[in-house]
């Protein structure tokens, strides 16, 4: 995947958030691959991310609340 301007605040967890942001990816039916991802739109790519924070919210707030 592309290292752009994006950096991870936890460096051992990189890995990780690429697994996570291609499994993301496929869930929502976005062909997001390895390497470049220029054919796709911003849309595409926006709404990859987004769901990448909804889900992460939503396992910190079931997290804080104890499930």
């Amino acid at each position: 995947m592309a290292r752009g301007r994006n950096r991870v605040e936890v460096p051992e967890a990189r890995d990780a958030m690429d697994r996570f942001k291609m499994e993301i990816a496929s869930e929502i039916g976005v062909p997001l691959k390895n390497g470049y991802n220029g054919d796709l739109t911003s849309y595409q790519n926006g709404s990859v991310g987004g769901e990448m924070v909804r889900q992460m919210i939503k396992n910190q707030e079931q997290h804080m609340a104890g499930k």
